[in-house]
């Protein structure tokens, strides 16, 4: 487990670093702890690489088959369903380019590295896969006021086909939909064109065996509303995270208990929590403790118990220990 205190004086005014200068010369130490531990849980994303080659590469081609098929057959659900894979497609693949760029080494300029741009990679799909909703919605309400004659036979089949690729797709991001956003939302798009598939067949059944034409944009505003419903969390996480939200399944509350409840510590304040990435967490924060520092193996625990019970990897901590020097950055209000 690697460990790197670091003695520094790190506060937000000229003002209040005169006094913290005053008091290191009575004795105060000002500790840092930046912990990404080897021997610790590793929150590393798994490589997708090839998922993603092959989820594009299967619903690239399917989507060519199925818009081919749906305008064939005057089907509006089988290329609303086509439209819906077309922006999986661009999905994965901005995701993919997320994962590898997250990758990449810090930077002068970048110096988390790009790992935020699996979070921005996910808030696209959210606002891409919403604007998607809207033209399949609009052209689907006028077809549903005008039917057409679709050919059912072509609609089972290029939808069975579809459940097939689409659930093939899904179980390749399986392992890693709690662990990762953006590998979740994913996911959660192959499962649901797989089922949005699914109801295109029954469409087609329907209208083979009724002649009801009707069923056919019904069920593109299912799948419509299907995809709202997929990405609305999809959504609300990702601006959350974009916008340095705790991350879900973390409680704020109870970190803020354990540093308190933590030996010699009298006082947490400044307490961020946020995420660098869509699978790794940040802390930092200020704890006040008037017996003294109390040196490397304190934070050392404290790194490893982080991780261990918060699934927070990236720690930084600062050590006060004169009660009557303030710290300007105490009061709750202020960052």
């Amino acid at each position: 487990m690697s460990h790197t205190p670091d003695c520094t004086i790190d506060h937000g005014d000229h003002h209040h670093a005169d006094q913290a200068r005053e008091s290191h010369q009575h004795g105060r130490a000002d500790l840092q702890a930046h912990h990404h531990g080897a021997g610790a849980h590793d929150h590393t994303p798994t490589d997708f690489g090839r998922a993603f080659a092959i989820g594009i590469a299967l619903n690239t081609a399917f989507v060519i088959a199925e818009a081919v098929f749906g305008w064939l057959g005057n089907s509006m659900a089988l290329i609303a369903d086509a439209g819906h894979n077309l922006s999986d497609v661009l999905g994965l693949a901005v995701a993919w380019v997320a994962a590898e760029l997250s990758k990449r080494p810090p930077s002068a300029r970048f110096t988390y590295g790009l790992r935020g741009s699996s979070i921005l990679a996910a808030l696209f799909n959210a606002v891409f896969l919403l604007l998607a909703v809207g033209a399949i919605g609009w052209e689907a309400v006028v077809r549903l006021f005008n039917p057409e004659p679709v050919a059912s036979g072509t609609m089972i089949a290029v939808a069975g086909i579809g459940i097939v690729i689409n659930a093939v797709t899904a179980w390749l991001f399986f392992a890693g939909r709690h662990d990762d956003l953006n590998i979740r939302g994913a996911y959660l798009h192959m499962v649901a064109d797989a089922a949005v598939s699914a109801a295109v067949v029954v469409a087609g059944v329907v209208i083979l065996f009724t002649g009801w034409t009707w069923t056919d944009p019904a069920v593109s505003l299912l799948v419509a509303g299907v995809i709202v419903w997929g990405t609305w969390g999809l959504l609300r996480d990702s601006t959350a995270m974009s916008l340095n939200a705790v991350p879900r399944g973390i409680d704020p509350a109870a970190v803020r208990a354990f540093l308190a409840g933590l030996p010699g510590v009298t006082q947490v304040h400044d307490l961020h929590i946020w995420p660098m990435s869509t699978t790794e967490v940040a802390l930092t924060c200020h704890l006040l403790i008037p017996s003294g520092a109390p040196g490397d193996a304190f934070l050392i625990h404290l790194a490893h118990e982080l991780e261990h019970d918060f699934g927070i990897a990236h720690m930084t901590v600062q050590i006060e220990t004169d009660p009557n020097t303030p710290c300007a950055l105490a009061p709750e209000h202020v960052v």
